[in-house]
């Protein structure tokens, strides 16, 4: 599989160059880095490349709830509003998701998937668990549980 953020060499600093700070070694940049490589990874793993991570998590939740309102299924997907409200416009206008007023509340909105919603997820739902895989297949099982635990705790 292409790596596109494969670690490079890095070309030799110049003598006097302070070194007690480097970027390589922060867990922002690293996180980072690790998000590239998720990223491609699932591009290229999960059955269909105009699906993104974020509009696949929630699809998943939308097949998982059947039903919830724009603003809980940002919530707990972690978006913001507007990039929640990109995200469903974009699946809507794929007719993957379907959308109506909530009859107890007019000023929220209900989203559920459409037939062919619940087809996709079915078909991305079988390849989720290989982009996990593969993502974490530098590490060992224990390095595997012990990173998804770390990164749990820090979201």
């Amino acid at each position: 599989m292409r790596n596109v953020a494969k670690k490079q060499v890095e070309p030799k600093a110049a003598p006097n160059a302070p070194r007690s700070y480097r970027i390589e070694e922060q867990v922002g940049y690293l996180l980072r880095r690790a998000h590239q490589r998720a990223s491609s990874i699932f591009q290229a793993t999960i059955g269909d490349p105009n699906i993104t991570p974020t509009q696949y998590s929630s699809m998943v939740k939308l097949h998982e709830y059947t039903e919830l309102s724009q603003n809980l299924l940002g919530r707990l997907v972690g978006m913001d509003k507007a990039t929640m409200q990109g995200v469903v416009r974009r699946l809507r206008d794929r007719g993957l998701v379907d959308s109506r007023p909530d009859p107890g509340d007019a000023r929220r909105t209900l989203l559920s998937l459409t037939l062919d919603g619940q087809k996709l997820v079915a078909k991305l739902l079988m390849n989720g668990p290989a982009v996990s895989r593969e993502t974490l297949k530098p590490l060992t099982g224990a390095e595997q549980r012990q990173l998804i635990e770390l990164l749990s705790r820090i979201i």
